[in-house]
């Protein structure tokens, strides 16, 4: 089961990070861009080469400190499918280094559309027969509020393919709660709802170390929700958002895991990404500067599970 590798991953490294890959161009060198757009022109071509390269940098200086990287797909989109090709290709370099990859791109439909979004992200692409890898991502995020009509074209896929979702359940936005934090008759929120049904998605899709392949998104801003939740979702994996930039703290997210220190994996973005502007470095160390942060975010983390351990 897909997150049997990620925790294989975790343990491996005793590091519960994920990094994530959203770059804009304002975080990227000046010398990663001046190459990119002596070749393009200033033009989408040149935009997503630059991200191209920049990621490059960062996977290489990262793939032996973290287990995973999780790609915005929002990030790649603005710059059309040029920018679509770069998340293909970080996609692919990130595996071939080891790396676990979750796409985030918080997708959402029933039926055919959805089994559409998981096999471009997740499966193959029938083409008259012979069928094809469009993404290649491990996980993917998705919005879980179409209900089951919405999750079950995403998880068949997944089942057939080794590959994970992580649901939204308590997001890291602090106008989370104008939904999720709304009570249902008996006085059960929301989010708690959502969070149960990820344990009812997850029942056929069971890895050997005690967490299903549908996983739940909470936020590190929220740690009481996340101590409830853990409590609650015995078999829900965690990718939790809002670490660092957003505000969230390795004590706040202590409760997001179980007694053998995993549970969770815990996102950083510009955090990692822009380590080398808040270093004040050389543009040129950005690459080591990521690395760097990521070391001190581990150390932080691992101070909070202890020895992270396969149950």
């Amino acid at each position: 089961m897909a997150f049997d590798r990620l925790i294989e991953n975790i343990v491996e490294k005793q590091n519960p990070t994920v990094a994530g890959l959203d770059p804009k161009l304002a975080y990227i060198p000046e010398y990663i861009k001046a190459e990119a757009f002596a070749k393009y022109g200033k033009t989408l071509d040149g935009a997503a080469e630059a991200l191209r390269v920049y990621n490059k940098g960062l996977i290489d200086a990262l793939c032996d400190v973290v287990p995973a990287v999780k790609p915005q797909a929002a990030y790649y989109e603005m710059y059309g499918w040029q920018g679509v090709r770069t998340l293909a290709k970080t996609i692919k370099y990130a595996r071939e280094k080891g790396l676990f990859v979750i796409t985030d791109a918080k997708r959402n439909d029933i039926g055919t559309t959805m089994e559409a979004y998981a096999c471009a992200h997740l499966g193959a692409a029938d083409i008259d027969g012979e069928c094809a890898e469009p993404f290649g991502a491990d996980a993917l995020t998705v919005n879980g509020y179409l209900g089951s009509d919405g999750i079950k074209p995403v998880t068949d896929v997944a089942s057939k393919r080794d590959k994970g979702i992580f649901v939204l359940v308590k997001t890291s936005n602090p106008s989370s709660g104008e939904l999720q934090n709304l009570e249902l008759a008996g006085e059960e929120t929301i989010y708690l709802h959502v969070g149960k049904l990820c344990e009812q998605w997850g029942e056929g899709i069971m890895g050997k170390y005690g967490y299903s392949g549908v996983g739940a998104v909470v936020g590190a801003t929220y740690p009481e929700q996340l101590k409830e939740l853990r409590a609650e979702l015995p078999h829900t994996f965690f990718l939790v958002p809002g670490y660092g930039a957003q505000g969230g703290t390795a004590d706040d997210i202590a409760g997001a895991f179980d007694k053998n220190g995993l549970g969770a994996i815990v996102n950083s973005s510009r955090g990692i990404m822009c380590a080398w502007q808040k270093e004040s470095c050389g543009e040129r160390d950005y690459a080591q500067a990521a690395r760097r942060e990521a070391l001190n975010m581990k150390k932080l983390l691992t101070d909070v599970t202890g020895e992270i351990k396969l149950p």
